[in-house]
């Protein structure tokens, strides 16, 4: 604000609250019929997401227009709004043609589960509150085929060769999709030993057998491979020519300047020379929260061991975005809950490799049911805000909290203060990770830990244990002088 400019205490005082909404509170509002501008409380935000829309929706015509089929690559900062992007674009073309059809694709489970659950939930009180009458069940059909599972997707494409009622499909986090050789292992399981495709290419086949017009939507994530078998974005191009030359390619450029979303320099420079690069398919402002593209910046380089950008970067944001240390989960706990304001949720995140925070009542090989612990209210023990059930990488990439405490587990530590120490727990002890693929999942879900949380966070390290080789002191010591080096303060008691 302009110090000159006066400020209209009428004005503000009279306006209204408008925070920043999460994913589950957005993909409500479009799904009631608010547009995109109406949710975004960032007005770059808004912009950016309104230009990403309309050049799809451009692109779509095209389609439409050419009678030709289109696939799209849309790229994002973190929190710049990826999924509300695909969730805008399935909404608005489900409601563009009867003939159409839309759908919201990801093979995220917790993350289709819990804006399933969300959306049902909101669809029965919104009917309740206008003297309307409409079970759970009615309700969750219609948001069931809005979003779905895409495995489910896949399946019932298995089932038949005819295309699939959708013309326009959003795949969300379309670099998990996975390769050939986990897709062939996975069906052969399920008695089709006949399969033989990486996911990206089979369902790319899926919606090219429509005999005019389709397009499909890829939402790109980078650096957030986490499970054995997630092809990245390769996969795609390199499906795309072998056996899609004759498909129309739009990219952001962000996916040949970003190592991080193809490292293959052969299919950056295929697709530099046979696709369409389309700026606005890049989301360059955050939405979800102003902080969050400097603290995946601090992220970034805190997980590439970069002491010095970590520690500037860090003295940017600590003011607004607040960063702790702890050696005691009682003082993480009394961290969040004071912290914590009206809906505002908190609650626990580790790495499901932690395995050996088990004697601190940190368990995450305990499942969690995705919906109870993202939506339910505070007087529910199986809610986030109990503290007591913890979530891991799987259950809550692609959403987020406010406040989180991420309890950094034996698996990653620092080794000879200048590397990572890759671990896996096996049976009754720690085994180094060798496998290089293996060890990015493992980074990839720290960077996932790390960014989940919207307005802060606190790092619990435990003491370990002298007595207990599976705890070993140094796994944890070594980190925690890491991070206290970067600059993050500790908090000892509370």
């Amino acid at each position: 604000l302009d110090k000159s400019e006066k400020i209209n205490f009428a004005t503000w005082e009279n306006s209204i609250y408008k925070p920043t909404p999460t994913i589950i509170e957005a993909a409500q509002a479009l799904y009631k019929g608010h547009k995109v501008e109406e949710i975004s409380r960032s007005d770059a935000g808004a912009i950016n997401l309104s230009i990403t829309a309309n050049s799809l929706n451009k692109i779509i015509e095209k389609s439409k227009s050419k009678r030709s089929k289109s696939i799209c690559f849309v790229t994002g900062v973190p929190g710049a709004g990826k999924t509300l992007a695909g969730l805008n674009i399935a909404n608005k073309r489900m409601k563009a043609d009867q003939n159409e059809n839309a759908v919201f694709l990801s093979g995220n489970g917790p993350l289709v589960k819990v804006l399933r659950e969300a959306l049902t939930r909101d669809e029965v009180n919104s009917n309740k509150l206008s003297g309307k009458k409409i079970t759970k069940k009615q309700a969750a059909i219609k948001t069931n085929a809005f979003i779905q599972n895409i495995h489910h997707f896949r399946d019932d494409s298995l089932e038949s060769e005819n295309p699939p009622v959708e013309k326009v499909v959003v795949f969300d986090e379309a670099q998990r999709a996975w390769t050939k050789e986990q897709a062939s292992s996975f069906m052969a399981k399920k008695g089709k030993s006949e399969f033989n495709m990486s996911e990206p290419e089979f369902l790319i086949s899926v919606m090219d057998r429509h005999e005019n017009w389709c397009t499909i939507i890829c939402l790109i994530g980078g650096g957030q491979e986490i499970n054995t078998g997630e092809a990245g974005l390769t996969e795609w191009i390199e499906s795309l020519k072998a056996r899609f030359e004759s498909w129309d390619i739009y990219y952001s450029g962000e996916i040949i300047d970003n190592q991080n979303y193809i490292s293959n320099i052969e299919s950056r420079e295929w697709i530099n020379k046979n696709g369409n690069k389309e700026k606005d398919l890049h989301l360059s402002v955050s939405v979800r929260s102003f902080r969050s593209e400097k603290v995946s910046a601090f992220v970034q380089n805190l997980l590439d061991l970069n002491l010095e950008k970590s520690k500037e970067i860090l003295n940017q944001i600590i003011n607004e975005y607040p960063i702790f240390l702890t050696r005691s989960l009682d003082t993480a706990k009394k961290w969040l809950k004071i912290k914590q304001r009206g809906r505002e949720r908190i609650g626990i995140v580790s790495s499901s490799g932690a395995r050996r925070l088990r004697p601190l009542g940190i368990d995450v090989k305990n499942e969690i049911s995705p919906t109870h612990w993202f939506l339910n209210d505070k007087d529910d023990i199986r809610s986030s805000y109990y503290l007591e059930d913890v979530a891991t990488e799987f259950d809550i990439q692609g959403l987020e909290i406010d406040w989180s405490c991420l309890a950094w587990g034996g698996n990653l530590s620092i080794k000879n203060n200048k590397e990572w120490k890759y671990q896996a727990f096996k049976g009754t002890k720690w085994q180094n990770i060798k496998k290089e693929t293996a060890k990015k999942y493992l980074l990839n879900s720290y960077r996932v830990l790390l960014t989940r949380a919207r307005q802060g966070m606190i790092i619990f390290i435990p003491e370990g244990n002298e007595t207990d080789r599976t705890r070993n002191i140094e796994f944890y010591d070594s980190t925690y002088n890491y991070l206290k080096e970067v600059g993050i303060e500790e908090i000892k008691v509370l």
